[in-house]
């Protein structure tokens, strides 16, 4: 696999473009849960195995209409852990290389941990296409606000509920994460789509330019960045290179790497 590491430092160093494409693998370094398959899940939750839930079943937006306390039980237990979480560094990495060959850049994360953010990826070269869990809207909704999540959320990890509920700062009903949930018909895009917006003149002042796409951690059960990646892999003067454990099947003359986000690119940046 040598060969492809030095091939992809290759193709980042003759880029003028960067984008970085990440799944919840991404996270997996910075010890967070990776929720792969129900036992993944419940490895991380074990009370929801023992009432069976699955992790489509927690991440269901119908909790904060029949019982917020349970749904931000879920959601508060994970922005505590995000909030706390360290990014590993892998994401130094990727900046440092943006610096030391001025690439023009942008990140797409179907993640809601913020990590990049809080790695120093600038706000406006970030697309997060589910939403993020650090921004809050109303349940109802009220209205189409959206507001940032600077609520404190209490959980008792023994019933996986909320001892305080987020509230919508215009009615007082119940707030919710601004996060596409499963089978959700009340999440509000906006922000989404304005980051999405962003990313879409980038790769327009960008299409002159050689471009990689780095992609970690991105799985095949929810393929939404799996297949942007490879939709811009598509195009004429970009090189994918796919950073997967277990997925990491790529077509020709894309790379492929067998291994974790952290390991990859920490071995890409040693070939260059």
């Amino acid at each position: 696999m040598d060969d492809m590491f030095f091939r992809a430092a290759e193709a980042v160093r003759n880029a003028g473009a960067l984008v970085i494409t990440a799944g919840a693998g991404m996270g997996v370094d910075s010890g967070l849960p990776d929720f792969r398959g129900d036992k993944g899940f419940w490895q991380a939750y074990p009370m929801y195995e023992r009432l069976g839930i699955s992790f489509i079943g927690a991440a269901n937006p119908e909790h904060f209409e029949r019982d917020p306390a349970f749904g931000w039980g879920f959601y508060g237990h994970r922005t505590n852990l995000y909030r706390q979480t360290v990014p590993h560094a892998g994401f130094s990495l990727l900046r440092s290389w943006v610096e030391r060959f001025n690439l023009d850049h942008f990140v797409v994360t179907s993640n809601v941990d913020g990590q990049f953010q809080k790695a120093g990826f600038p706000e406006d070269r970030i697309w997060e296409v589910h939403g993020s869990i650090h921004h809050l809207q109303c349940t109802a909704p009220c209205s189409l606000n959206i507001w940032g999540n600077r609520e404190s959320i209490p959980v008792d990890t023994d019933t996986m509920r909320a001892r305080s509920i987020p509230r919508c700062i215009s009615c007082k009903g119940v707030a919710r994460p601004n996060i596409l949930m499963f089978g959700d018909y009340g999440w509000i895009s906006a922000r989404t789509d304005r980051q999405e917006g962003r990313f879409e003149e980038f790769l327009d002042s960008a299409r002159q330019k050689p471009m990689v796409v780095i992609e970690m951690g991105a799985g095949t059960a929810i393929p939404t960045i799996r297949h942007l990646s490879e939709h811009l892999g598509s195009r004429k003067g970009v090189t994918l290179v796919r950073i997967n454990p277990r997925e990491a099947q790529v077509a020709v003359p894309h790379l492929s790497l067998a291994c974790g986000a952290l390991e990859g690119v920490t071995a890409i940046n040693g070939s260059m």
